[in-house]
């Protein structure tokens, strides 16, 4: 990205970003989850710094208001997601329910290994521009 600039608009930022995220190896993918905690959990494998630790837990939020009962099932889908792709459950949670949460990663316990890489990578695309955005503000 650094090499595109100047960036001229948040249009040509949006789509660079784009660009670069679609274009990386999957071992880059599988290191940008690692900076993200997991739902309903406030640290990351490998924490990102301060503002991604806050625009996380806002992104979050919607969980953190939810009842026992769903952060346990949030906490045992997210085991199972875990054991079953060997990395982390990546949603773009912002405007999401916990129950929303839940229904998507029980959904997505049911792809394959190549699908779920692919939806992972096109939730994290989507959380990198929300952020973008949260940045030019």
């Amino acid at each position: 990205m650094a090499l595109r600039r100047p960036i001229a608009s948040e249009a040509e930022l949006l789509g660079a970003s784009d660009e670069t995220w679609r274009a990386l190896a999957e071992a880059d993918w599988m290191e940008a989850f690692r900076s993200h905690p997991r739902i309903g959990e406030s640290r990351a494998e490998r924490p990102a710094g301060a503002p991604s630790a806050a625009w996380s837990a806002r992104e979050q939020s919607g969980v953190s208001a939810s009842d026992e009962a769903i952060k346990t099932a949030l906490a045992e889908g997210n085991r199972e997601y875990e054991g079953r792709f060997g990395r982390i459950f990546i949603v773009c949670a912002t405007g999401k329910t916990a129950v929303e949460i839940l229904e998507i990663l029980r959904r997505r316990l049911q792809n394959d290994a190549a699908t779920e890489l692919r939806e992972a990578a096109e939730q994290q695309r989507q959380i990198a521009q929300i952020r973008l955005k949260r940045w030019l503000e």
